[in-house]
């Protein structure tokens, strides 16, 4: 009797155990659910790379300079501040943006705070250089910051591209409407062309005697399927929607770079920085890093970035979108 009330009694504390386990699991997920409904509210970080460079710069003499060297150092500095500030003439500003791309260009939202944030403050006696890295994506997404870009432009604020790594498809959708273009040596450049790629099961549903049924409204409401059996008009359809989005993009590289000869360079293919000058895409070979710092000499830069913490359930929409996007969107 007693084994059976001490089996029953050790039963009991597990169950409790468990349940209690499984009750704090609910309720950690359901305060994730409801924090995730929180508003997202961003921010603007503005740091200045001038002060960054003479950080760096102070940090190396402190290492290499003996005592004396570094205190004539700090005196000559505090002279040239002083002398600065005696000039009269407002020093240039310059407002450095980042664009790292994916698929669905989501950093376009981000770019759209900062560059309103530039718009408030800058004028054309100004520049804006924005270092872009994208190897492309979706049309709609890159077209919209091709778009945010190009209000830079309507300001008459001089606006720079520094291409580092690579401006592929929707990339160089962005950088082509810039006043002027610096890319690494062999930074990749171009692949100006439309793709749009997904796999159909139709084959595989056929030999299993499943049916797959699309009902639209519309003569191409679908073009392509991924499970229907897809037609030749269809893919013509198809065929000739992607053209049309390849002549717009040309047009966009035209209206910008008359000096490219678009029908040379508008067939899908990437070059390093060094070809792409023959060809006109870029105007300079140079790293953002060099031209920065060169400008730093007369100029002051700001480094603008608009942060936003994204919740749980922003976080797991945006990777399914992007998944989605990958296979069945159109993509520069």
């Amino acid at each position: 009797m007693s084994d059976a009330l001490i089996q029953l009694g050790l039963f009991t504390a597990k169950s409790l155990i468990i349940a209690t386990l499984i009750l704090a699991v609910l309720i950690v997920f359901f305060m994730l659910i409801a924090k995730s409904k929180e508003k997202t509210k961003g921010h603007l970080i503005i740091k200045s790379l001038n002060n960054k460079y003479d950080e760096a710069k102070e940090i190396l003499l402190t290492a290499t300079l003996n005592k004396k060297q570094f205190k004539q150092f700090l005196k000559n500095k505090k002279l040239e501040e002083k002398a600065k500030q005696k000039i009269e003439q407002k020093p240039k500003n310059i407002y450095v943006l980042n664009f790292h791309g994916d698929i669905k260009a989501t950093a376009v939202s981000s770019l759209t705070e900062e560059i309103t944030a530039v718009l408030n403050v800058a004028t054309p006696s100004d520049e804006v250089v924005v270092r872009l890295e994208s190897a492309g994506g979706i049309v709609h997404g890159y077209g919209l910051a091709a778009a945010q870009l190009l209000r830079i432009r309507a300001k008459q604020i001089p606006l720079t591209i520094a291409i580092d790594k690579i401006a592929a498809s929707g990339g160089y959708m962005m950088a082509c409407v810039a006043n002027r273009i610096l890319a690494a040596p062999f930074a990749i450049i171009g692949s100006i062309g439309v793709i749009v790629q997904l796999p159909n099961f139709h084959r595989v549903l056929k030999d299993k005697h499943i049916d797959f049924e699309q009902i639209t409204a519309g003569e191409f409401k679908r073009t392509i399927t991924v499970f229907g059996e897809n037609t030749k008009e269809g893919r013509e359809k198809l065929q000739h929607e992607i053209e049309d989005i390849h002549d717009l993009f040309k047009n966009l590289i035209s209206e910008h770079r008359q000096q490219v000869e678009i029908q040379k360079v508008a067939t899908g293919e990437h070059w390093l920085g060094q070809q792409a000058i023959g060809l006109k895409l870029i105007d300079e070979i140079k790293t953002s890093d060099d031209y920065l710092f060169e400008r730093s000499k007369d100029a002051n830069l700001y480094e603008i970035c608009y942060e936003t913490r994204k919740s749980l359930l922003n976080r797991l929409s945006t990777s399914a979108n992007i998944m989605y996007d990958k296979f069945f969107g159109y993509r520069l």
